[in-house]
């Protein structure tokens, strides 16, 4: 009854061959957790880091989707901030602006110095007409 089943059900992205139909390929934890950054690199190097004695299974899956989604965000920002400035191509500048002008983000990395980033423009209200 048990092989029955699992002779049913999708075939497992392993090394062997066995129960695999023809035509089906490998597929990475990563794709199936619907995240484009290397998962098991980041485990390697959590377990390499020493950062805790054991690390989790989904350790890599949670920290893998954390910095695509922050990636993605300084991104879309960064590009707002070439678009304004009538620019194609983003520049460290423009990654710097969209960092400051970004509450939460300006607050996550607020330590954070970007090389030839410049620093943000700032007139005196009284210096004002």
């Amino acid at each position: 009854l048990l092989r029955s089943l699992l002779s049913d059900m999708a075939p497992v992205a392993s090394g062997s061959t066995r129960g695999k139909k023809d035509g089906t390929k490998k597929v990475s934890k990563s794709v199936k957790a619907g995240i484009t950054f290397p998962r098991a690199r980041f485990i390697r190097k959590l377990k390499k880091g020493k950062y805790a004695a054991k690390i989790g299974v989904g350790s890599g899956v949670y920290l893998a989707a954390v910095l695509e989604y922050l990636s993605a965000e300084i991104l879309e920002l960064d590009g707002n901030a070439a678009c304004d400035n009538k620019k194609s191509r983003i520049i460290p500048r423009h990654i710097q602006l969209a960092i400051r002008n970004d509450e939460e983000l300006s607050q996550l990395l607020g330590s954070v110095v970007i090389p030839a980033g410049g620093v943000l423009p700032h007139i005196q209200p009284m210096l004002l007409p």
